[in-house]
């Protein structure tokens, strides 16, 4: 059983959040709050396996909780807030919390594939097990990478994704020479302010992909929510077709697309995530004789599809999230010796 707080100043919200939770049989609420204040005190009184937390709340708000919390206890926060706390929430990830929902997705009502997606998450993300990471490096199938021209990076990441991304890509230069294209998994309608948070942390400009933009380096495109971002000659277009392996947007789909476009030109990063996403489209980028790369287990937070990635056997390096920037700037610096 897993012992969950709700922390929200909304009785209403806590009380559809409850009653979602408690309708799995895996989960019993144990206590609520109603602001943060009263939030860390029952949480040093309860001890619970998760604590979920709204962002804007008197007294005390949702990121000052998350500090406090932090002082005594490793317990498995997940922010569920507003849309205009978007941005706020992703600070969050940074602070400690592991994922972020809307809202608007428990009170509007929560369709059976996004339920059990959502349930799976919280039950892993309480289980996860603290380590430290081991700083290393490491190589599969070719120990050379021959020198060619890079013209993109295509990044995939879910859970964990966000903290990942924060520390990843402040340390992209402003100058890198080519674009950066990314899934993320979001909360549907939390892809604006991610981007907004993300423009924060890094030399880069981000933005939210737009139809026919033509990727442009030292700015990294953020797929938007609820459609796939594909790649093409015109530059980026969506398609609303089913969900890949429960997301939309899919990794895989547009790391294939990228493929096509850059063949051999193009590396692909799959971070941190639950799930499979970016495993086949790994495949196809090796395929297309592009350059792969997938986080390590020790600096995931969740390794599923980092995993499900290496396994297909077509990853080139396999690294510590630490060196995966470092990385990306060698490798955009190669110039084609053909």
């Amino acid at each position: 059983m897993i012992n969950t707080l709700i922390v929200d100043d909304s009785p209403l919200v806590r009380s559809i959040i409850r009653d979602f939770l408690e309708s799995d049989g895996s989960f019993q609420v144990v206590g609520e709050a109603e602001n943060g204040r009263d939030g860390a005190e029952q949480a040093r009184k309860l001890n619970p396996d998760l604590i979920t937390l709204d962002i804007d709340m008197p007294v005390m708000n949702g990121l000052e909780a998350i500090d406090e919390i932090k002082k005594f206890m490793t317990t498995a926060i997940v922010v569920i807030s507003t849309h205009d706390s978007a941005k706020m929430a992703y600070e969050a990830t940074v602070k400690g919390a592991l994922e972020f929902y809307s809202k608007g997705v428990f009170v509007s009502g929560v369709d059976s594939r996004e339920r059990e997606k959502i349930l799976n998450t919280l039950k892993n993300i309480t289980g996860i097990k603290k380590s430290t990471p081991v700083r290393r490096e490491f190589h599969t199938g070719s120990a050379t990478i021959e020198p060619r021209r890079i013209k993109a990076v295509a990044i995939a990441a879910s859970t964990g994704g966000p903290r990942a991304l924060n520390l990843l890509c402040a340390a992209l230069p402003k100058d890198f020479p080519v674009p950066v294209i990314l899934v993320q998994h979001n909360t549907s309608g939390f892809d604006s302010g991610f981007a907004q948070w993300l423009d924060g942390s890094t030399p880069l400009r981000v933005s939210l992909a737009k139809e026919l933009a033509i990727p442009a380096k030292g700015n990294l495109y953020v797929a938007p929510t609820d459609r796939h971002l594909l790649l093409g000659e015109s530059g980026f277009r969506f398609d609303d077709g089913e969900p890949v392996k429960n997301q939309k947007p899919a990794a895989d789909l547009m790391f294939k697309s990228a493929a096509d476009l850059y063949g051999e030109s193009l590396v692909s990063v799959v971070l941190t995530g639950m799930g499979g996403d970016g495993a086949d489209g790994t495949r196809y980028v090796k395929q297309a004789g592009g350059i792969t790369i997938a986080q390590d287990e020790a600096s995931s937070m969740i390794y599923g599809m980092p995993r499900v990635a290496a396994e297909t056997g077509c990853v080139d390096m396999i690294l510590p999230l630490d060196l995966i920037a470092q990385r990306l700037v060698s490798l955009a610096k190669m110039v084609d010796k053909k």
